[in-house]
């Protein structure tokens, strides 16, 4: 009897899209038997979406266009609309379905000309001063049977490039405007390509009409036709734009979009960090030939709650965002200067000490004091190259600013170097990669592995990687974070994870020895395992630690609690 769940190995072949990373794979190794290999790295994952994860959908460019044209639809149905006008309509109120119908039905007029659609009226004939300007203006906007009757006169002479020739093919929008085909095609080409518009007026001066997208098509047509793919993309991008629960991939190149509802909202942001994947790899257009590395093929991960284009787990977004602003102003500049230089107690000017003699003499105001107290000198007595005398008053406040200054940056740069050197580790990943790269295929001309039994190399490489980035922004995040037991625990955390990525990070870096590959391939696995392990405990009692109000801030943080007196940090 045969089961609903038996199958065998003709009925599919498995891959792993860690290890395919381009697609292609070994005809030699076809035979290799992966549950063997798998079970090496064997992590009991469950199916339970872990508390530093979070739910959302990875959609193509192309679902994101069916999304549009179900609203599209919708505001045809209710407005009696084409979808042309639809469309422009959407576009003007950023894809407020319930906004656009509202303000529509309040004034469909004022709505039609804000988008483009119409233009606005000629001025009214309630006044006979109005009436003669109605009338001047119908004698400058003629009607189409005059606009034949002139052209059967006179030949048509393209506004923009004054060309008069008899065949030249000239188009133009409801307001009658004309133009030849090519300054058109050069028009749309330059506002989609150079200025990335999507809303493109008329080129008439003063006349705001707005191409529907039909009219873009028509135009840019054969060798444009990748311009019109280009102002596709540019209309779903301002979709996505408009909609609170989608995010465009930040990669170069990508199209994908995420769509991630329960991270839309900015209070749902304290207790979560909304780490997802476009579900892309490598570098979308790539040569077909051009050899594709395991760095150049990781996958698209990005913060969908902040600007920041990469996983910055476990800090929230607040968090990061503080921390990346203080490592980018001057502000730790100003710390040293604070903290390697005093100012003169007369006259303020900063003076940096450059000799062994604590008797100071200020170059602009002539005044003497001591560097150690920053009292008057004429209080020291005999006392040239020393000072006891730290009770003087005039000193003790500048003594105290001095201390407090020099002990931020020496705290500020405890943490900045930890994270500056996992940063710095994780560029030299790609130099990391290709040895590794070269250590796989040692392995297989020195041994009886196979390339896929090799992969265990290129895992405990990813997984080193991945640690790192973790171990960065926990330096931000313990930054910020006020003493305490709590702190204490998620530094060890920190510790330990940091204490066996160094492992792995040696065992990598081991030479490769035919005799002792096999012990190495074992010592690999289990660190890997184990590193593994502790990066999931950093990222899950940190998680729970947001969901549970767990962690105190030593600096007021938008969305939390104010934090005590005793806890905030000069």
């Amino acid at each position: 009897m045969s089961s609903d769940y038996e199958f065998s190995d003709d009925d599919g072949d498995y891959y792993d899209d860690e290890d395919m990373i381009d697609g292609t794979q070994d005809d030699a190794d076809d035979d290799m038997d992966m549950d063997a290999y798998n079970e090496d790295f064997k992590v009991d994952t469950g199916s339970k979406r872990k508390s530093y994860e979070i739910e959302y959908e990875s959609l193509s460019q192309a679902a994101v266009e069916t999304s549009m044209r179900h609203d599209i639809d919708h505001i045809c149905g209710i407005l009696g609309a084409d979808a042309g006008t639809a469309v422009l309509l959407l576009r003007h109120l950023s894809w407020n379905k319930e906004r656009l119908i509202e303000k529509y039905m309040d004034n469909p007029t004022k709505v039609t000309e804000g988008a483009g659609i119409t233009v606005p009226e000629p001025p009214s004939t309630a006044t006979p001063v109005r009436t003669r300007a109605s009338r001047s203006t119908s004698k400058g906007v003629p009607s189409k049977s005059k606009s034949t009757a002139k052209s059967k006169d006179e030949p048509f002479v393209c506004p923009i490039c004054f060309d008069d020739s008899p065949d030249l093919q000239t188009l133009s929008l409801d307001c009658t405007h004309q133009f030849c085909s090519n300054c058109w095609s050069a028009y749309l080409s330059s506002k989609i390509r150079d200025e990335g518009e999507h809303c493109i007026r008329c080129m008439a001066e003063g006349c705001a009409l707005v191409a529907t997208d039909t009219f873009v098509k028509s135009v840019l047509t054969g060798e444009e036709e990748p311009t019109f793919v280009r102002f596709q993309e540019l209309v779903a991008r301002h979709f996505v734009s408009c909609n609170p629960n989608l995010k465009f991939c930040p990669y170069p190149g990508c199209t994908n979009t995420v769509s991630c509802p329960s991270a839309s909202s900015k209070s749902s942001l304290t207790t979560v960090v909304p780490t997802v994947s476009c579900g892309a790899r490598g570098i979308p257009g790539q040569a077909a030939g051009k050899e594709t590395s395991v760095a150049a093929a990781k996958e698209h991960k990005f913060c969908f709650g902040c600007p920041i284009d990469s996983d910055h787990r476990p800090v929230v977004c607040m968090v990061a965002k503080m921390w990346l602003k203080k490592c980018a102003d001057d502000s730790e500049t100003a710390n040293w200067i604070k903290s390697n230089t005093k100012e003169c107690p007369k006259c303020v000017s900063t003076i940096e000490k450059n000799g062994g003699c604590n008797h100071m003499t200020c170059k602009k105001c002539k005044n003497e004091f001591c560097w150690v107290c920053m009292g008057p000198w004429s209080e020291h007595g005999t006392s040239w190259y020393s000072c006891n005398r730290f009770e003087e008053k005039a000193g003790v406040d500048a003594r105290d600013a001095q201390s407090k200054s020099r002990a931020s940056l020496e705290r500020y740069l405890h943490y900045y170097n930890r994270w500056a050197n996992h940063e710095q580790s994780a560029k030299l990943s790609l130099d990391l990669y290709a040895k590794t790269e070269k250590k796989m295929e040692d392995m297989q001309i020195t041994s009886s592995l196979t390339w896929i039994e090799v992969q265990f190399m290129k895992k405990a490489v990813e997984e080193a990687d991945k640690c790192r980035q973790t171990l960065k922004w926990t330096y931000a995040m313990a930054y910020y974070l006020a003493r305490g037991n709590q702190k204490e625990l998620f530094e060890d955390n920190q510790r330990d994870l940091e204490s066996a990525v160094e492992d792995l990070s040696e065992l990598l870096e081991q030479p490769i020895e035919a005799e002792t590959i096999p012990q190495l391939r074992q010592k690999v696995t289990d660190k890997t395992v184990y590193v593994s392990k502790r990066n999931e405990i950093v990222l899950e009692d940190t998680a729970n630690g947001f969901l549970e109000g767990r962690w105190k801030w030593n600096v007021p943080i938008e969305g939390f609690d104010d934090p005590d007196e005793a806890d905030l940090v000069n």
